[in-house]
């Protein structure tokens, strides 16, 4: 009976770890704790808003062929899609991470051209982050294009690499 106790348990602690390692989380390639912290409490944004380096919006989106964006989406964004623009200020270190809760294209433009992400990680099973990508900007002005979400909301970070 002993043996069968410690074997049941060994059994359910072992699936209590595997539970907790298959958030996926930790299978980003950089960690996305401050966008866990971040998005339960992001304010709503619509179309057009100012992003600020170091938070969270929860982001309204709009039927995709109803945004003008500044460039045509680099991923051309299936019907029935939803999307978004913003702004941001790139501070003038100009590297930026973008972290979003769910599927959506990004593109980042500067000077009227989409700058290549120069890292992007993504993980469909951690809860609340579908990915995140980075950027090498100038620092100055810079738009953000959201194209090709399945819902009509989401959640956007904007932070400096750690």
């Amino acid at each position: 009976m002993k043996k069968v106790v410690i074997s049941l348990f060994a059994i359910l602690a072992g699936t209590s770890f595997a539970l907790a390692a298959d958030t996926g989380c930790d299978a980003f390639k950089w960690p996305v704790e401050r966008e866990q912290a971040l998005f339960p409490s992001a304010p709503a944004a619509q179309s057009g808003a100012a992003l600020t380096v170091g938070e969270a919006v929860d982001f309204s989106l709009a039927a995709v062929d109803t945004i003008s964006f500044e460039v045509p989406p680099g991923h051309a964004p299936a019907a029935g899609t939803f999307g978004a623009t913003a702004r941001v200020t790139v501070p003038p270190e100009g590297e930026l991470q973008f972290s979003l809760s769910d599927d959506a294209w990004i593109d980042v433009v500067q000077d009227g051209k989409t700058v290549k992400s120069a890292a992007f990680s993504g993980v469909k099973n951690c809860p609340g982050i579908r990915k995140s990508l980075r950027f090498k900007l100038a620092g100055g002005a810079a738009i953000i294009q959201l194209s090709g979400a399945k819902k009509a909301d989401l959640k956007v970070a904007v932070l400096t690499p750690e």
